[in-house]
């Protein structure tokens, strides 16, 4: 059974690295600034006591205040699992750094994002529709989807 690894001890050692790109941590989570994702994400993969190298699943949230988008990584060889996550504040772009570099398997799944949430991943070697047309009206997964 996969341990998770609690969301306040891991948030310490990220802090060392990266002092202002924590917002908050729990039992459960990290979230960090859209601007410090990429470089902690690198850090939770390339660092031997976490070595985070797989993407389990990344999927986003809409709040209506903003939009979280949430990673979940495990590490094989150490057999524990983290919760990373972001927020976007900006409804009309909202925009986060892709992971696709660190995980190759964030590539479809942050296209999917895009088609039903509308997030961009900064970064991304293809972003376009995955599941709809181009030129869909909008993205329905939205909570203001009309």
């Amino acid at each position: 059974m996969t341990v998770t690894l609690k969301g306040e001890e891991v948030a310490k050692k990220i802090a060392h690295s990266f002092p202002m790109a924590i917002i908050t941590a729990n039992q459960t989570a990290i979230i960090v600034t859209p601007d410090s994702l990429y470089q902690v994400a690198r850090f939770l993969k390339a660092t031997p006591e976490f070595d985070f190298d797989y993407l389990t699943n990344l999927t986003a949230v809409d709040y209506l205040d903003y939009f979280e988008v949430v990673y979940h990584l495990t590490s094989l060889k150490h057999n524990h699992s983290l919760v990373l996550k972001t927020r976007c504040y900006d409804r009309e772009k909202p925009s986060v750094p892709s992971v696709v570099s660190l995980w190759q398997g964030a590539d479809l799944q942050e296209r999917e994002v895009y088609d039903l949430m509308g997030i961009t991943f900064s970064g991304h070697p293809n972003l376009k529709r995955l599941f709809l047309w181009e030129g869909f009206p909008g993205h329905p997964l939205r909570r203001d989807y009309l």
